[in-house]
């Protein structure tokens, strides 16, 4: 199978707290992905510093931080076909007043401030952010049965 990657993606605490992250499952993996990865864990201040590194001069990042370390982070990693722009598509616009409906946060969410989810933006940060959030042995290799009935 060509442009087999792998993503990033988490959910948010106001998508834990909201208990919208079932139906994230749900969407990647009718969609065809793989799930090769997942926890449920309270993220540190260390860890979302490195993560949002190129955000930390914005006037915002404060209130980010307090934000994403306010409550439990479903991080999850994803395996398929252009996975990355695929997963973006899923889970619509950052500005969820800008996300189309059927998307992930265009369903559910209404401020820039709390748009439920983050999916890796390129194959790069992909890997980068794989790395910083999961230890090599927690990602899962397996076939996976269904790829034969959604690859040709």
């Amino acid at each position: 199978m060509s442009n087999t990657e792998r993503t990033f993606i988490a959910v948010k605490p106001d998508g834990v707290q909201r208990g919208i992250f079932p139906e994230v499952l749900r969407r990647f993996s009718q969609k065809g992905f793989k799930l090769v990865a997942i926890k449920l864990t309270y993220a540190k201040e260390e860890l979302l510093k490195e993560h949002y590194a190129d955000l930390t001069s914005k006037p915002f990042f404060p209130s980010l931080l307090s934000y994403m370390t306010s409550g439990p982070v479903l991080a999850t990693v994803w395996e398929g076909k252009d996975v990355v722009k695929q997963g973006r598509a899923l889970l619509g616009a950052t500005n969820p007043l800008q996300s189309a409906p059927g998307t992930i946060r265009g369903d559910f969410a209404l401020d820039m401030g709390r748009n439920i989810i983050h999916g890796s933006d390129s194959v790069e940060n992909a890997n980068k952010e794989i790395a910083l959030w999961f230890k090599k042995e927690e990602l899962v290799d397996y076939k996976a049965e269904m790829y034969g009935w959604i690859y040709e």
